[in-house]
């Protein structure tokens, strides 16, 4: 396993001084968070020029693009398509083999849905790449056993965990184990039970970082280990400190 630094944890930052901290910090690998709304990477400029969104992603040796998280929010279905197709297209440039995205709505019927991700799973492997869905509040992943469905209807989609929304969401820190051998990349942070404690500090919460890369591990999982927390501004920790403290904890388990 690899841990590796997301760009959302420097959010606020722009992307160049975002990415020279994060290599300062000591990572080698970055997930690069795409959003129009963010300051880093949108999805209209990579449709625009992915040669040149491919050149800001490369710092140097000391930092290599490890994946991709986009929030595609066009409801126009052909923009939506593009965007991905432009992200493939960095992705591949960049030498990235995975892109995660969010699942629909929660009120999305799973039939809808599994249809949906089927034809964007089928489109993404075409490109040689692996196609995730985050397990997140408000989609149809919020409940484990809707995204273990998911993935058993849709062949060769995986899940990025991100088990912070089954610990502080309505699955309120129920077992989520059913979905360990569909684990394809994980968003990690230190998490609470109670409302307002989605993000803590590092060892104040609920995650069972060791019991996770544990069942990871016998799943022979060889891929990332992502620090992911949310650059806010009402956050009540310095982001630097606790990315590099959660980055010593992981490395410490792996």
């Amino acid at each position: 396993m690899y841990v590796a630094c997301s760009t959302q944890c420097f959010a606020r930052l722009p992307l160049e001084p975002a990415l020279r901290l994060i290599a300062e910090l000591g990572f080698t690998k970055v997930e690069f968070a795409i959003s129009e709304h963010g300051a880093h990477l949108k999805p209209s400029e990579i449709v625009a020029d992915v040669a040149r969104e491919a050149i800001r992603v490369r710092i140097g040796p000391s930092l290599t693009p490890a994946a991709y998280s986009a929030e595609l929010d066009t409801p126009d279905e052909t923009e939506y398509f593009q965007q991905l197709k432009a992200i493939c297209r960095l992705a591949r440039a960049t030498a990235v083999s995975l892109i995660t995205i969010p699942a629909s709505v929660n009120t999305t019927p799973i039939d809808i849905e599994a249809k949906r991700l089927r034809h964007l799973t089928q489109f993404v492997q075409g490109e040689g790449l692996i196609l995730s869905v985050a397990t997140r509040v408000g989609t149809v992943t919020e409940i484990p056993s809707a995204a273990r469905e998911l993935c058993e209807r849709v062949p060769g989609l995986g899940l990025t965990l991100d088990p912070s929304h089954y610990v502080n969401g309505p699955h309120q820190g129920g077992s989520y184990d059913e979905l360990i051998p569909y684990v394809r990349h994980a968003h990690l942070r230190d998490t609470g039970k109670a409302p307002g404690k989605f993000q803590v500090r590092v060892g104040q919460g609920e995650i069972e970082y060791g019991r996770i890369i544990s069942q990871l591990s016998r799943c022979r999982y060889d891929r990332l280990l992502t620090v992911a927390l949310h650059d806010v501004a009402e956050a009540p920790f310095a982001m630097e400190s606790e990315v590099r403290k959660l980055k010593y904890l992981l490395e410490s388990l792996v």
